[in-house]
């Protein structure tokens, strides 16, 4: 099970990584596209890490494709995300670090489905995801992008 310790300055024992999340809205954005992750059943908004030789926005919409089945066009970054106190221990031991672009997404067209990363999926309000388990800082994510104006740097 993938683990998420806090404390201060934890991150300096990881490796630097880049992630990035992808905000789904609803047609009336009142409601954000979440997964719940087989690895830990938190609730997320889709998104993972960043390859080499792919930009921000390819990593995003490769992720979204992987976990739902849906082609994407990232649109918009809304913000970047960076906790120094928190740090990522994977099953496999590897401990990592994560700089996370958060993308507003448009969908172009698939099938919502799920993959042997994710268990669930919904959509969801704010005041909905107050009583779910959400992994790490994506509630505070889509707080942000229900906000709208530029990007947010935390």
């Amino acid at each position: 099970m993938t683990q998420i310790l806090y404390g201060p300055r934890l991150g300096k024992e990881g490796q630097l990584r880049v992630g990035c999340s992808a905000v789904i809205f609803d047609e009336k954005r009142e409601k954000v596209l979440l997964t719940q992750r087989t690895d830990n059943g938190r609730w997320c908004l889709p998104g993972g890490h960043m390859e080499s030789g792919e930009s921000a926005a390819e990593a995003c919409e490769r992720e979204v494709w992987e976990e739902t089945g849906l082609k994407v066009h990232a649109t918009r970054l809304l913000g970047v995300y960076s906790n120094p106190d928190q740090l990522v221990i994977y099953k496999d031991g590897n401990k990592a670090f994560f700089v996370v672009l958060n993308f507003e997404v448009q969908v172009l067209e698939g099938k919502l489905g799920l993959s042997d990363e994710t268990t669930a999926f919904g959509w969801f309000s704010l005041e909905e995801m107050e009583t779910m388990p959400i992994h790490a800082n994506h509630k505070i994510r889509v707080e942000d992008a229900l906000l709208g104006g530029d990007a947010v740097m935390k």
